[in-house]
């Protein structure tokens, strides 16, 4: 599918934040990787963050408007239009429901980027909110169009963090590398207090991130160069990911950076710095993937030192911290958000009786039954008999996709009927899942498109809160399939005598 152009508006500056921008960088380089155009329509912005765009051959097309504003969203209509836009991507709290309702009004496709539910109601096609607290409940309010794109599973990672998917994090038996970072501007000049805790422990080596927006910098200068340790000062650092890989423990604002963290497995003491950072620093430190060390305007270098002689000292603490923040970003997001703005031409349905042959014909194909757990073809009598059984079946949920009028797959779900009521109760409803792509349609992503598109209308539909898949272990086109589509793995089962694995997908609450 060529491209086109996506337009992002988004804002930066001082009070704002760098964080909206540098998240919509990330899927603008995506864009821009799979041969699209990306411009940055914005009101306020710094000169590092203009200057970073541009680096990169992104278009910055600048408006004088009061932000979220209903001219805001006339403008920034009036410049995707102009460009022919595909889509629209939105990102900022000043940007509230009219704003989407304005956009839509210009016939337009609307991604909202969404951190804790700020907006009320919600008409755009696609609201992505890549926190681990994320919830359907922050949407109830919503157009019975627009889809939700949920979860760290989403995390827009920049394209220089694509190289690391399979990097492996040493834990030493004591930290001596601190990374501290918080964000872009860093009004408070918490980076400060932090240095300062840093000084009072004398075996320790840092790197001090500072944002090309902060005004603080000869401050912090100062403070660095008169130390006696091995302290160095970063100003507007481009290879995060190597300083990442580079230190033993983080120190940052509870921020855009805290989802890269997670993908490198690095153990974090996280700081927040504005109140829409405290939910994700609560809910990273409720699962174990991170310590939330309270908010930076009450924050004491003594008590902060504490914490940090603690975590350097404690291998065994960073170990499960770095494991458990992993399991939360895989790095694909960005690619699986890509996919969501491009499915736009995948459609699934209900079967009906008339998809008996279809479906036939799709089980037989060789490369399908060679994937198969049992791998004889399927006799057409016999497959009648079936189909027409899981027709009546209420237990059974079949759905066809279909790309500009051909069918592009099947998926098949079946739900579990031996749990207990107590199991139903605790987990909710189950299923399995069984997924073909038709010839034509594979290698080309539509496989983990469709899996996503068919679990979100399960999970809207039915009862049904989790769904297993058992995959070959020689099938590696469908295990990429399934974890593009959210699924976890989940350990290895037996399947018809066969050594499979087994991999989850659980319903966001």
């Amino acid at each position: 599918m060529k491209q086109g152009v996506l337009l992002v508006r988004a804002d930066a500056s001082l009070a704002i934040g760098t964080g909206h921008v540098m998240r919509c960088l990330a899927l603008a380089q995506a864009w821009q990787d799979a041969g699209g155009h990306a411009v940055f329509v914005m009101a306020d912005t710094t000169p590092a963050i203009e200057e970073r765009l541009r680096s990169e051959l992104f278009e910055v097309v600048r408006i004088t408007v009061r932000i979220g504003s209903a001219d805001d969203a006339e403008q920034t209509a009036d410049r995707a239009n102009e460009r022919s836009a595909s889509w629209v991507v939105v990102d900022g709290y000043d940007f509230a429901s009219e704003y989407q309702t304005n956009l839509k009004r210009r016939s337009l496709k609307v991604l909202f980027i969404d951190d804790n539910g700020h907006s009320g109601h919600y008409s755009a096609d696609l609201v992505l909110n890549q926190n681990p607290h994320a919830k359907e409940s922050f949407y109830s309010s919503r157009d019975a169009r627009t889809r939700l794109l949920l979860g760290p599973r989403f995390a827009l990672l920049r394209r220089e963090f694509k190289s690391l998917r399979g990097w492996t994090r040493e834990i030493p038996p004591v930290a001596r590398r601190i990374l501290v970072t918080m964000g872009g501007s860093d009004p408070d000049n918490i980076t400060e207090r932090v240095v300062q805790a840093i000084l009072a422990q004398a075996d320790l080596r840092a790197v001090i991130v500072v944002g090309g927006s902060n005004p603080h910098l000869p401050q912090l200068q100062k403070l660095v160069s008169g130390a006696h340790q091995n302290i160095e000062l970063v100003e507007n650092a481009t290879n995060m990911p190597d300083l990442m890989t580079a230190t033993d423990v983080a120190i940052s604002g509870a921020g855009t950076t805290t989802l890269e963290a997670c993908f490198l497995g690095l153990p974090s003491l996280l700081i927040v710095i504005a109140d829409n950072q405290r939910p994700v620093a609560e809910d990273l430190n409720r699962r174990g993937a991170a310590i939330k060390l309270g908010d930076g305007a009450d924050l004491q270098p003594s008590s902060l030192s504490s914490s940090l002689i603690q975590l350097v000292n404690s291998p065994d603490a960073r170990q499960a911290m770095s494991q458990r923040s992993r399991e939360l970003v895989d790095g694909r997001g960005t690619e699986r958000v890509l996919h969501a703005l491009n499915r736009s031409d995948l459609s699934i349905r209900r079967a009906v009786a008339t998809d008996c042959k279809v479906l036939w014909e799709l089980a037989n194909d060789p490369e399908v039954r060679d994937s198969a757990f049992s791998p004889a073809p399927i006799p057409w009598e016999d497959h009648k008999v079936w189909f027409e059984s899981k027709m009546k079946s209420s237990r059974c949920h079949i759905l066809i996709g279909e790309s500009e009028g051909a069918v592009a797959g099947q998926v098949r779900v079946d739900e579990q009927a031996d749990q207990t009521a107590d199991q139903g109760a605790r987990q909710g409803r189950q299923g399995e899942i069984d997924v073909t792509v038709a010839r034509g349609f594979r290698g080309a992503g539509v496989g983990s498109r469709l899996i996503d598109l068919a679990v979100d209308e399960i999970f809207a539909s039915t009862a049904i809160s989790r769904v297993h898949a058992y995959i070959l272990p020689k099938n590696i086109p469908s295990q990429r399939a399934f974890e593009n589509a959210g699924f976890q793995k989940a350990g290895e089962e037996q399947v018809k005598g066969h050594r499979a694995l087994h991999y989850l997908r659980t319903k966001a609450t």
